[in-house]
């Protein structure tokens, strides 16, 4: 039977990172996957999370199913995270939630539902954006769209360009938004560009898909979730799909969660039951452990501070990897100003050069990245920014 299948190419990342292991150089580095790295290149356990583990450790007494929302107290902690402590939507009753594998499996639950509701909504998603919303979403049944959002040559957002195309919009659109720190570009709207969305949002009655996979990555935890709460709380609508990998460190145990901010609590009861039907149907029971873990943190005050100290740390040591490559392109002669990339937020940065220099710096020095110029900034650290500095410079 399966030989009728027709080979499909590796996944540009993952592909990336296979060829980087099978790389001999003693020297290589790897700017790809999205990892959170150490001064070391480990990706380690977060303080708070060990801490966690342990309490949960002595106090779980069964592997039962947990209830098919998921665990409540992750849900509400997350909720509170992102909308606030005394987020009015919240007051109101008007959000329905889920936990989900990890933010992928909440982008996926998020567009089931949506293609519940027309199977004639169409989704637009910024260009460029994470390579795996296209097969997330699309992959439901919903026809994709692009608006513009970034400019190579001006390593800049182009939101005149962005503004005109969502301006095509029609009432049922959906409209994919990154919450923070945006992937693969690492250019953020401001807070004014933030107002203007919401206003266009207003006038065209399109549905905003927050998809927030890095708070607290950009300038800090209540700061990156501007826009979610602007649109939140000055919408009817609006759904988010949030991941605990990054800010938690929780990579391998997939924490999402899929949230739906409704009209009225009467529809959010509706879709509570619709969103718990499309969870069933797709992985039946969600997962509990990583889940578990980030209701203990939030929920006790000094781990919720210990993680939250944490979350500044990685922050302020990528805002300093930044800076640091900057002044190494400026010291090794780069021609071109890379003062932008101080200027991006969270864990990518566009490089703005071109495909084949990508291949040319992976060939002649072993430095892996996405030809979209995509680095992961956190793959940087001092041992290896003099050889990639100067890798880059020969290529330009």
């Amino acid at each position: 039977m399966f030989e009728v299948l027709p080979p499909l190419a590796p996944d540009p990342i993952l592909g990336l990172s296979a060829a980087y292991r099978e790389d001999s150089n003693p020297n290589k580095i790897d700017l790809g996957v999205g990892v959170y790295k150490d001064e070391q290149g480990n990706t380690p356990i977060l303080t708070s999370v060990a801490k966690a583990q342990r309490i949960l450790l002595e106090k779980e007494t069964s592997k039962t199913y947990i209830t098919p929302q998921g665990n409540q107290g992750f849900i509400d902690g997350m909720l509170a995270l992102l909308l606030g402590e005394s987020s009015p939507v919240l007051l109101a009753d008007r959000v329905a939630a889920v936990q989900a594998p990890g933010g992928c499996g909440a982008l996926r639950i998020l567009s089931e539902l949506l293609a519940r509701c027309s199977d004639k909504t169409r989704v637009w998603v910024s260009d460029p954006t994470w390579a795996n919303h296209i097969p997330l979403i699309g992959s439901a049944g919903l026809a994709l769209e692009t608006y513009p959002y970034f400019d190579k040559a001006t390593a800049g957002i182009r939101f005149d360009a962005m503004m005109e195309t969502l301006k095509q919009t029609q009432k049922g659109d959906v409209v994919l938004l990154h919450g923070c720190c945006h992937n693969p570009t690492g250019a953020d709207l401001t807070k004014e560009q933030w107002n203007a969305i919401l206003e266009l949002a207003k006038e065209r009655e399109f549905l905003p898909f927050i998809d927030v996979a890095y708070l607290g990555f950009g300038e800090g935890l209540e700061e990156d979730a501007y826009g979610i709460r602007l649109l939140v709380e000055n919408l009817p609508e609006v759904i988010i799909a949030a991941s605990c990998s990054k800010n938690f460190g929780l990579y391998r145990e997939r924490v999402g969660l899929a949230a739906i901010v409704t009209e009225d609590s009467t529809t959010r009861k509706i879709a509570q039951s619709q969103i718990q039907s499309v969870a069933r149907g797709s992985y039946s029971m969600p997962p509990s452990y990583g889940g578990a873990l980030v209701d203990i943190i939030l929920a006790n005050a000094n781990l919720k501070q210990e993680w939250v100290g944490e979350v500044n740390e990685m922050r302020t040591r990528m805002q300093s990897l930044r800076a640091m490559l900057v002044d190494k392109l400026a010291e090794y002669g780069a021609q071109k100003d890379f003062g932008f990339v101080n200027e991006q937020k969270g864990m990518f940065s566009f490089l703005c050069i071109t495909p084949e220099q990508v291949k040319e710096v992976r060939a002649k020095h072993s430095v892996y990245f996405v030809e979209s110029s995509r680095v992961n900034i956190a793959g940087i650290n001092q041992h290896n920014v003099d050889a990639l500095a100067k890798a880059l410079v020969s290529v330009l």
